[in-house]
């Protein structure tokens, strides 16, 4: 093993050690950077390492590195799309919409859970904020189903696995940040959200087909509700009205960034403008809302932006001192073909997500890989999909998964953690299906965009 491996695993080493420790993410990440740029700089000059590491090339740039992040245009959708689904979270729009599909559909077995999948996918089209969705839908949802006698797990599952949903489905910050990092326009921004629609919609529909199926398998699972209200036109029109606000907005967001009208950047300021038309539309906006919102996506963006910055400098010691041949030929001296190469990546991915955060999977291990991947024949936007996919599931793998901690916050009395844990599993299941549905046809996620932007 030569002294580059032995520095790159060091560094991954120590900052997986820091984050057990408790040490916030972004200072482990810049820290660690500059402890190894040091480290670099004296074994070159003081100990004639064989390395490639210069200082001026590496720790020198840095500043010009981090100006280009935060003068980055496509950056300025990210606090933007992050505010239009706080405003949309305070707006009433889902409650409206799931009040008036309980009408529709909760004289079914399973309504209830099933009218949760439907409000989660129309939220995760308009917040793409998973932390909004999960805790919005478990408030909204949880206390009417234990009411009408549903099984726990099932009831907490389908709220919290839902909501992740607005982590993949387009606007989706993710896919943003994806994009950028990717550095190709052959994973644009529209690319990425044309080829998470149908995944992601997929996704909900395996959803559905799950709690129709243990619902009709098991009859105490999600039992009809004793008081049926009878369907009449009034109710279908309540829900029309109901679902036309939000389909709007994704209409009028991602419409415009697939027909070439607007960038992502001015589609995400038209999102936000939406939002707040709503909430005002709604009376639900003043003064302490819009405030209140603000201060959310303030403190949101900077959480982002913070590990953006630590993750530019890990990323730059990391390359500085040989880091990417390093992962290069450990990758391709896999004894496998393309096919185990890139699903013994997605596989560590997963794991990953045991421990990390989408943000971090995504700043520091996304562009280490990426370059190997593409080099080897695979289509970018199949590839980003597949790991949009995987970083979806680790909101609900614990011990890090944050979706499990949104919607303990807003459990009702008597569901444990056990309850939830219990409940995610059949769904986490379930977006591992989905992701080999992906895999093996790759024109799941790749079909759109051809016939949007031109491909084979």
């Amino acid at each position: 093993m030569g002294l580059e491996a032995i520095l790159v695993i060091a560094m991954f080493a120590a900052f997986m050690g820091l984050l057990l420790l408790g040490f916030p993410v972004a200072w482990a990440l810049a820290g660690i950077g500059l402890v190894f740029g040091i480290l670099g700089h004296v074994l070159v000059e003081f100990f004639d390492a064989d390395l490639w590491f210069t200082w001026n090339g590496t720790i020198g740039v840095l500043d010009a590195r981090l100006y280009g992040i935060v003068a980055n245009e496509l950056m300025v959708a990210l606090p933007l799309f992050i505010f239009m689904g706080i405003m949309l979270d305070r707006s009433g729009i889902a409650e409206k919409l799931m009040h008036s599909l309980v009408k529709l559909l909760g004289p079914l077995r399973g309504g209830y859970a099933i009218t949760v999948v439907i409000v989660g996918i129309l939220l995760a089209a308009s917040t793409g904020i998973v932390g909004a969705s999960v805790v919005l839908l478990g408030m909204l949802s949880l206390g009417p189903m234990m009411q009408a006698k549903y099984n726990k797990s099932l009831a907490v599952g389908t709220a919290c696995s839902v909501g992740t949903l607005g982590i993949l489905v387009p606007p989706s910050i993710m896919l943003v940040l994806m994009s950028d990092r990717l550095g190709t326009s052959d994973a644009s921004v529209g690319k990425l959200f044309m080829g998470a629609l149908i995944p992601g919609v997929m996704l909900g529909v395996m959803y559905i087909l799950y709690i129709i199926i243990a619902s009709w398998l098991k009859k105490d699972l999600a039992p009809a509700p004793e008081n049926r209200e009878k369907f009449s036109p009034r109710v279908l029109f309540e829900v029309a009205v109901a679902v036309v606000p939000p389909m709007a907005l994704i209409v009028a967001v991602l419409g415009s960034i697939f027909f070439g009208i607007a960038t992502t950047t001015e589609a995400s300021a038209v999102g936000a403008a939406g939002a707040l038309l709503m909430a005002l539309l709604s009376r639900r906006l003043d003064m302490n809302v819009l405030k209140g919102a603000l201060y959310q996506t303030s403190r949101t963006t900077a959480f982002i932006f913070g590990i953006f910055i630590g993750a530019t400098v890990f990323a730059a010691v990391l390359r500085g001192l040989g880091g990417d041949d390093v992962i290069r030929e450990a990758v391709t001296g896999l004894p496998f073909g393309t096919t185990g190469i890139l699903l013994t990546i997605l596989f560590v991915t997963f794991l990953l997500g045991f421990f990390l955060d989408w943000v971090e999977i995504t700043l520091i291990i996304l562009p280490l890989v990426a370059p190997v991947v593409f080099s080897l024949g695979v289509e970018p936007v199949w590839f980003a999909i597949m790991f949009a996919m995987c970083l979806q599931t680790s909101f609900l793998t614990p011990p890090v998964g944050f979706a499990l901690f949104y919607i303990k916050g807003v459990c009702p009395p008597g569901i444990t953690t056990r309850d939830i844990y219990l409940g995610v599993l059949p769904f986490i299941i379930i977006q591992l299906l989905g992701l080999g549905l992906v895999f093996w046809f790759e024109s799941i996620a790749t079909w759109l965009p051809n016939e949007v932007y031109g491909g084979p």
